[in-house]
C-alpha cells in the first residue's frame, strides 16, 4: 500500500505465526531484491483498548513508534482484510490511534504532539543553520527554506538527522517551503529510510511549526514530494497541541507472496 507516496508491506500477522529478523524486514522492504517499501506493519491483536495492534519497522528492519502515512494505509488495510465500520482504532508504541475510513481519504487522529523546541541553532556543514522541534509521535526537526526543492535534502538530511544535537535518538528532518498562507510544501528525509515521498507525522509537525510561527489558523494544507496534498488540522492552546488530525489518501498497489 502507499499514502501519498509513502509506502509499506502489510502483513495479517493476527494468529502470532510470523516473526522477522531485522535482516528479513530489511530484505522484503529492498527496492532491487525485495517487495520495496519504505517499511512494514504486521497486523496483531489488541492487548488494551483498541480494536487492534501494530509492530511498526522501517525499511532498515528497525523500530518506528509511528508513522501518520502508515497509520492511513494500515486503517484502510484493517477495513480491507477483516471488514467492519468506518471507524476503528488501534495500539502503537506512542498510544492508541483512531481512524475514520472515508470513500477516497483516511484521516487520522494522532496522539498529541510534545518536545517543542523553537529557534535552535545547529552547526553544520553548510553554515549554522536555525532549526525547530517537535515530536508527532516521533522526533522531527523543521528547517524553512525558500525552495524545498532545491534543498540538500539528502546531504544535510544525513547530517542534521545524526546531529549531536540530537543525540542519542536522532531526529527526522524536514525542508519546509511556505507557498500561501495556510499552504506549504515538505520534503523529508526519515531515520531508517532517507528521503521519502511523503511522511504522514512530519506533516503533522511541519505543518502545526507553520501555523504557529506564522499564526496561521490550524487546518494547513502540505503538498509532498509525491505529488500529493495531505490536510492537517488541531487544536492549540499556547504551545500545547491537541487533537491531531491528518486527513490524505491510502491505496492497495498489490497483494502477493515472497519467500524470506
Amino acid at each position: 500500500m502507499n499514502g501519498a507516496g509513502n509506502d509499506f508491506v502489510l502483513i495479517d500477522n493476527r494468529d502470532g505465526s510470523v516473526t522477522l529478523s531485522r535482516e528479513q524486514i530489511a530484505k522484503l522492504c529492498h527496492r532491487q531484491r525485495g517487495v520495496g517499501a519504505d517499511g512494514l506493519i504486521l497486523l496483531r491483536n489488541a492487548k488494551g483498548d483498541g480494536d487492534w495492534a501494530w509492530d511498526f519497522y522501517n525499511a532498515d528492519g528497525s523500530d518506528a513508534e509511528m508513522c501518520g502515512n502508515g497509520a492511513r494505509c494500515f486503517a484502510s488495510y484493517i477495513q480491507h482484510t477483516i471488514g467492519g465500520k468506518g471507524e476503528l482504532s488501534f495500539e502503537t508504541a506512542c498510544g492508541l490511534i483512531r481512524a475514520t475510513i472515508g470513500d477516497t481519504t483516511v484521516t487520522v487522529n494522532l496522539t498529541d504532539p510534545h518536545s517543542l523546541e523553537l529557534n535552535q541553532s545547529i552547526a553544520t556543514s553548510a553554515g549554522e543553520q536555525i532549526v525547530h522541534s517537535l515530536n508527532t509521535g516521533v522526533p522531527h526537526a523543521v528547517l524553512f527554506v525558500n525552495d524545498a526543492d532545491a534543498a540538500m535534502v539528502a546531504s544535510l538530511g544525513d547530517e542534521i538527522r545524526h546531529h549531536d544535537h540530537f543525540a542519542p535518538a536522532g531526529t527526522n528532518v524536514n525542508f519546509v517551503q511556505t507557498l500561501s498562507p495556510g499552504k506549504i510544501h515538505v520534503r523529508t528525509y526519515e531515520r531508517g529510510v532517507g528521503e521519502t515521498l511523503a511522511c504522514g507525522t512530519g506533516v503533522c509537525a511541519s505543518a502545526i511549526l507553520a501555523a504557529q510561527l506564522n499564526d496561521w489558523p490550524a487546518d494547513v494544507q502540505v503538498t509532498v514530494l509525491g505529488g500529493d496534498t495531505l490536510s492537517v488540522d488541531f487544536e492549540s492552546d499556547s504551545e500545547k497541541f491537541s487533537n491531531v488530525q491528518l486527513t490524505g489518501p491510502a491505496q492497495f498497489v498489490f497483494e502477493g507472496t515472497m519467500a524470506v
